[in-house]
C-alpha cells in the first residue's frame, strides 16, 4: 500500500495516478451486448430461455417456469432462521423510515394575474430491479433498490436474479418478500436488462432499472438508457477516511479493508496529517491481513489503488477529498459536525468514530447505491426521488393571458416562430 504527502512536489500526478480508474468500453463486450439485447427484442421469451439455459444452465420450457411464485417467497422468509429475520426487519424499517423523508409533493401558487403554476409529482409506473445472485448473497441490495420505490408508491416491482444451476440466496427471495416485490424471475447477464427495457411475452418492460450487476450488466444498463431510465453505471466500490489521528489504528484499518474485499479494482485511501498514526495504520493492516477470509482482494486492491496519505492539516485533507469526490466518506475526526459544511462532494458521509461505513451498506437507513468514480461531484445517493416523476403545471386565466401571451409572442416572433406567437396572439383581447 502506497504512502504518499500532500506537500510534496510529485504528489498532484501521483494521487491522478492513483484515482485514474478508466472505464474505456470494451468493443468486445459492447458487441457481444448488442448481440443479446438485439436478440431479445427479436425473440422475447424464446431468447432468454436460449440465454439461460447456455449461461446458466436452466432447462426450462416456458419463462414462467423462471418466475418465482409468490408461495416460495414466503417460503424463503419463513425458512431464514429468526435471528437473519429480525436483521431484515429492522434493516428494512429503518430504510423505510430514512426515505419517508424524501417523499416529495406535488404543489402549485397562484401569481398576482391569476395564473395557476406548479409541479405535479408521481411515481413510476413499473421499476425492475436487477440483484446479484449464485452463490452471492445481497439481500441488503434487495431492500435497499426496492423499498425507496415502494416508498414511492411504484405500481409494480420487477426484479430479476440469475440463479446458475438454479442456486438462489434464501436470503435473497426472504428480503424481496419483506421488501414487498411483486414478481422476481430467475433471470441474469444483460438479457435481464434487456428484458426489463424492452418487455417479452411474459415479463413485462419497466419504467427504469437499478441494482448492481456484472460488467455484461453495466454495459446492457448503459446501452438501453434512454429507452428506461438506469440509476447509475457503477464503477468500482470506493472509502476514503479523514482522521485526525486519535481513532484505534485497528478500527481504522478494518475500515479500510471493508472496500478492499469487494473486488481488486476497489479504492481505500487514509488522508491525516498524523504520520506517526499512518505508521500504526499500516502496521494493523499487515498484522489483521492474515485474519480476512479475502485477504487476497483486499492485499490486491490496497497494493493497486490503496494509499495512506500526509496531509498538512485536516482542512488540507477536506479539500482532498472533495477533489475526489468519495463514494464512502468518514469523518474519523474529534469535531467531524465542524468539518461537516465544507464537504461539497460525497456519496455518503459518517460522522464520527464510531459510525463505520458497513453500518450504512446495511441498515443505518440511508441509501447505500451511491456515485462513484468521482460522480459525487454532480449526482446523488438513490432515493425515493428516483422513482418519482415531475410534471410541470401551468394554467392561464383570462386576465393572466394577456400579458404572458404579450411576452411570448414578442419572443417567439424574435425566434421566427410565427405559428408559436400566433398562437399566443389568438387568446389575446382586441385593444
Amino acid at each position: 500500500m502506497r504512502q504518499l504527502d500532500s506537500q510534496s512536489a510529485d504528489f498532484d500526478a501521483a494521487l491522478t495516478g492513483l484515482t485514474a480508474y478508466e472505464s474505456a468500453l470494451d468493443p468486445q463486450l459492447t458487441r457481444t451486448v448488442q448481440d443479446i439485447i438485439a436478440t431479445v427484442r427479436a425473440d422475447g421469451d424464446a431468447a432468454l430461455l436460449a440465454f439461460s439455459s447456455e449461461f446458466d444452465g436452466l432447462a426450462a420450457q416456458s419463462v414462467a417456469e423462471l418466475e418465482v411464485s409468490t408461495s416460495r417467497l414466503e417460503t424463503a422468509l419463513a425458512s431464514i432462521s429468526p435471528e437473519q429475520r429480525e436483521a431484515l426487519e429492522a434493516a428494512a424499517a429503518r430504510i423505510t423510515d430514512y426515505h419517508q423523508h424524501q417523499l416529495q409533493a406535488s404543489w402549485q401558487y397562484t401569481d398576482e394575474s391569476g395564473n395557476t403554476l406548479g409541479q405535479q409529482i408521481t411515481p413510476l409506473g413499473r421499476a425492475g430491479i436487477y440483484v446479484p445472485g449464485g452463490k452471492a448473497s445481497y439481500p441488503s441490495s434487495v431492500l435497499m433498490n426496492a423499498l425507496p420505490a415502494k416508498v414511492a408508491g411504484v405500481q409494480e416491482i420487477i426484479m430479476t436474479v440469475p440463479a446458475p444451476g438454479g442456486e438462489i440466496s434464501e436470503m435473497v427471495l426472504a428480503a424481496a418478500q419483506l421488501a414487498g416485490v411483486d414478481r422476481v424471475f430467475t433471470i441474469g447477464g444483460a438479457q435481464a436488462v434487456a428484458a426489463l427495457a424492452f418487455g417479452t411475452e411474459t415479463l413485462p418492460a419497466v419504467d427504469k432499472i437499478v441494482g448492481p450487476g456484472n460488467r455484461f450488466v453495466a454495459e446492457a444498463k448503459r446501452q438501453v438508457f434512454g429507452r428506461v431510465g438506469i440509476d447509475m453505471v457503477a464503477g468500482p466500490s470506493e472509502i476514503l477516511i479523514i482522521c485526525d489521528g486519535e481513532t484505534d489504528p485497528d478500527w481504522v484499518a478494518m475500515d479500510l479493508f471493508s472496500q478492499a474485499e469487494h473486488d481488486e479494482s476497489a479504492q481505500s485511501i487514509l488522508l491525516s496529517p498524523d504520520a506517526g498514526f499512518l505508521a500504526a495504520v499500516r502496521q494493523s493492516i499487515e498484522r489483521l491481513m492474515p485474519q480476512m477470509p479475502r485477504a487476497d482482494i483486499i492485499r490486491a486492491s490496497l497494493e493497486r489503488r490503496g494509499a495512506l496519505i500526509l496531509t498538512r492539516d485536516l482542512q488540507d485533507a477536506v479539500a482532498l477529498s472533495n477533489r475526489l469526490a468519495p463514494e464512502h466518506l468518514e469523518l474519523s475526526v474529534a469535531d467531524p459536525d465542524a468539518l461537516l459544511p465544507s464537504i461539497t462532494a460525497a456519496g455518503a458521509i459518517f460522522l464520527g468514530r464510531y459510525t463505520s461505513e458497513s453500518l450504512g451498506d446495511y441498515c443505518a437507513g440511508p441509501n447505500h447505491v451511491l456515485p462513484t468514480s468521482g460522480s459525487a461531484r454532480f449526482s446523488s445517493p438513490l432515493g425515493v426521488y428516483d422513482f418519482q416523476k415531475r410534471s410541470s403545471v401551468i394554467k392561464c386565466s383570462e386576465q393572466g393571458v394577456q400579458a404572458l401571451g404579450r411576452v411570448a409572442s414578442v419572443l417567439a416572433r424574435s425566434e421566427s416562430l410565427v405559428a408559436h406567437a400566433r398562437s399566443a396572439e389568438m387568446r389575446l383581447k382586441s385593444e
